[in-house]
């Protein structure tokens, strides 16, 4: 693994483990407002000082990694779970019917956004964190069903394809057995990328509004309370964007990393 790929390890683990942490145990109620310890600097008893509320910042910090985490990776699952089969079954059934109304549908949800879909889904359910899962989610489903199918399509023209046809077996089971195996590298590459985005597209969400909503903690929302005081308490953006900065650039540098070591093409290309 390269030294990219160890310091995107290293980053995405560190995030992990605070995330983990905040589970069982924060330095500082994340819930507690205090206005008597408004905007402390840094001390022993807060590491990174208080924000304007008299929360903690680094507990703050701790939490919000928890909420990123948690909606990018139910969101991705959901990609992964519906989009996945979407996209074999569509490359099994290529230039039929069944293939075309599959990636048409994809090519509907594309037009959207998730920002508008989060919109769409807020003005009937109102915002939560769990309807910026959805909306995230149901944006990624075509992404994983164009891989897949991407990724499916070169496979069934292979010659252990035609053999395990002959031998009768059907298209469901040659996806599952002989197709979903030999593009698995492709999608947890994917599913890496687009769990960067999803953290970004939380961000994003509770930025405006429309993701987790108070007195749950959110990157993106402490910015939203931050910009007000932009220029005299500056350091209270500057610690959330560092966290959604360096989680995302971990996740990419690992995910350049996992492209290189699964990637059968790339690995002789260095030997």
């Amino acid at each position: 693994m390269s030294i990219a790929a160890r310091l995107g390890a290293a980053l995405v683990a560190l995030v992990a483990l605070a995330a983990g942490l905040s589970l069982i145990w924060l330095p500082h109620d994340v819930e507690r407002l205090d206005i008597a310890l408004r905007l402390l600097p840094p001390s022993p008893a807060h590491p990174l000082g208080t924000d304007h509320f008299g929360r903690d910042m680094l507990s703050m910090l701790m939490a919000g990694a928890r909420t990123s985490i948690a909606v990018a990776l139910v969101a991705v699952g959901i990609g992964l779970v519906l989009g996945v089969p979407l996209g074999l079954w569509a490359a099994a059934n290529r230039g039929r019917w069944l293939d075309e109304v599959i990636m048409r549908g994809n090519d509907l949800i594309f037009a959207f956004p998730s920002l508008v879909i989060a919109i769409l889904i807020t003005a009937v359910f109102g915002p939560s964190a769990i309807n910026a899962i959805l909306a995230i989610g149901i944006f990624n489903i075509p992404v994983f069903a164009r891989v897949a199918r991407g990724g499916a399509l070169p496979l069934w023209t292979l010659d252990y394809v035609a053999a395990a046809r002959v031998a009768g077996k059907g298209r469901l089971l040659i996806s599952v057995q002989h197709i979903l195996p030999n593009i698995a590298s492709l999608l947890i590459v994917q599913a890496t990328i687009q769990f960067s985005l999803g953290i970004l597209a939380e961000a994003a969400l509770s930025y405006v509004g429309l993701g987790a909503q108070p007195p749950t903690a959110s990157w993106g929302r402490m910015l939203a309370d931050a910009q007000t005081m932009i220029y005299t308490e500056p350091q209270l953006a500057i610690l959330p964007g560092l966290a959604i900065v360096g989680t995302v650039l971990g996740l990419n540098l690992l995910g350049d990393g996992l492209r290189d070591a699964l990637d059968p093409r790339l690995r002789r290309a260095q030997l």
